[in-house]
């Protein structure tokens, strides 16, 4: 099986600890690289600056409230490229307005999930994002055994 990779756009050190461990513990194979604001997703995204040698992701797990650029202001971008707009990218965020939903589906998110506020259950959910974009999706990508 083809290892699944996954940038997790995230500024809390607490939740990119949550986030890795819940991969690291799965049955999956996966490589994860955490970057920390908009500006750095998008450069990683688009091999730019000190990411000029990154590899393409299978997923984009991105917070909405990031700093530099916002998860929707990213979204947007990886929507409107030619390159990126066939990465999934799950929007995984503690919002759950009902506007900020609106809006990143709006602009094609492939799923906006909010965060749980309990570890496990926390833990639970990105398992289950793996499990789903691993085991039932068919990726553009990533390709099954």
């Amino acid at each position: 099986m083809d290892t699944f990779k996954i940038l997790i756009v995230e500024d809390n050190i607490g939740d990119v600890l949550m986030i890795t461990e819940a991969l690291e513990d799965s049955k999956y194979v996966t490589q994860q690289w955490v970057v920390s604001d908009g500006k750095k997703a998008l450069d990683f995204l688009l091999k730019q600056n000190s990411y000029t040698s990154a590899e393409t992701p299978d997923l984009v797990l991105l917070d909405y409230n990031i700093p530099k650029y916002n998860g929707l202001e990213v979204l947007k971008i990886i929507k409107n490229d030619e390159v990126l707009k066939t990465i999934p990218v799950v929007i995984f965020t503690t919002s759950s307005s009902r506007f900020d939903v609106i809006k990143c589906y709006e602009n094609h998110v492939n799923c906006y999930i909010t965060k749980p506020q309990d570890g496990p259950d926390f833990i639970n959910a990105v398992a289950k994002i793996e499990e789903f974009w691993i085991d039932y999706v068919n990726s553009p990508s990533f390709t099954k055994p």
